[in-house]
């Protein structure tokens, strides 16, 4: 099922099922693609798990996903911040890694942020300006938003969340995707590092406000057309992978979370995926993965008019009501898509799109991978800058 804005038209469906992709189809799919993923401690873990399966198949180690700023991991270079500077839970600590692959085809950057939108941020989109252009971004930004802003933090949440889909749909060329990443469901008990001990006050109303976070911003992301993803929903019976922290998960869950990741981007590009049986050994087989036992409570704020256990489907950002959600709004797709898809007849066909949103390519010159990923991708003329 696809989301679709009022007075859109509808959207196709997901036309496969998530893949459980291997390295070698990792490689080809990102083929001279520049992949940049800003965000959180999650989404450093989203760029590790990214950059380890560009290079072979195995999972992270408990040690890698805890360590940050390290001066380098899996070939990547840290490029500023980190412990190049000062090791911190301030909410001016910096931290951005590049890896570019032994071969130039790949390259794929980290900016660690602690506010979806700031000074900091619009320097970093001066520098993708001015640098090789995005052919994907993957974003979210919340925790830190709603937990160390102050008192009226969702309220700035919203406004920041608007300025940063207006800057990014700006700055970013129609050719590249962008993928905001719904915040993932936090544990009853919150002691991530994010969390300073004077506010630990506010755990218990953090994973409500989560919820309440995650609908303004897909809301909001899908006014201006960019794809979401909802982790919250996929990892709503994942519980088990998450650590004690209430905040980060296990290697499991982040190498589900970049099969999930990588059949978006392969269905936004219209790329034909392999067609497989689920393979015996694998880590996190479906039937093991979830927990459907699971009794968490992720209620939405009483001004949204959800009960416990509701899933709650994005829609235009309501004025405060008191009533209920009329009946069949409430369960969601899992993927909401920002445009139409479809199925090009050859790797290069160039959709066109009319109604309010601006014209966003799923396929130009600068694409230039196949359409099926058991083909090799073609030679590439030269490699990305340092």
């Amino acid at each position: 099922m696809v989301f679709c804005l009022e007075n859109e038209e509808p959207r196709l469906p997901l036309r496969s099922a998530m893949v459980h992709f291997q390295a070698s189809e990792v490689q080809q799919l990102l083929h001279n693609k520049f992949v940049v993923i800003l965000g959180d401690s999650i989404q450093r873990a989203v760029y590790k798990d990214l950059v380890l399966l560009l290079q072979r198949d195995s999972l992270l180690t408990a040690a890698q996903l805890k360590a940050k700023g390290e001066l380098s991991f899996e070939q990547d270079k840290l490029v500023a911040g980190g412990q190049l500077g000062e090791l911190h839970n301030g909410t001016q600590y910096r931290e951005v890694r590049q890896f570019c692959s032994g071969s130039g085809h790949h390259l794929v950057r980290f900016y660690f942020l602690t506010r979806v939108y700031s000074e900091y941020l619009e320097g970093v989109l001066e520098e993708l300006t001015y640098g090789p252009a995005p052919d994907l971004v993957i974003i979210n930004s919340c925790l830190w938003d709603l937990s160390r802003y102050g008192r009226c933090s969702m309220e700035s949440y919203r406004e920041n969340l608007e300025r940063v889909f207006v800057r990014m749909d700006q700055v970013l060329p129609d050719s590249c995707l962008l993928v905001w990443n719904m915040a993932m469901p936090l544990g009853e008990r919150v002691t991530g590092g994010f969390l300073l001990p004077e506010l630990q006050p506010l755990a218990g109303s953090l994973r409500r406000d989560v919820v309440e976070g995650n609908f303004y911003s897909a809301t909001l992301a899908g006014d201006h057309c960019f794809d979401v993803l909802d982790l919250h929903f996929h990892f709503r019976h994942a519980v088990q992978h998450r650590h004690r922290d209430g905040v980060h998960w296990d290697q499991h869950a982040h190498r589900h979370l970049s099969h999930l990741l990588l059949t978006h981007v392969a269905d936004a590009w219209g790329v034909e995926l392999p067609k497989r049986d689920y393979p015996s050994g694998q880590p996190f087989p479906p039937h093991e993965f979830f927990n459907y036992n699971s009794t968490e409570d992720f209620s939405m704020s009483s001004h949204l008019g959800c009960g416990p256990g509701v899933n709650f489907v994005p829609g235009p950002l309501p004025p405060p009501v008191s009533g209920p959600i009329p009946h069949g709004q409430h369960r969601g797709p899992v993927v909401h898509r920002g445009m139409p898809r479809c199925a090009p007849n050859s790797p290069y066909h160039v959709p066109r799109m009319g109604g309010p949103c601006r014209q966003r390519l799923r396929h130009s010159d600068r694409l230039i991978h196949t359409n099926k990923l058991d083909r090799q991708p073609p030679a590439h003329s030269g490699t990305w800058p340092g």
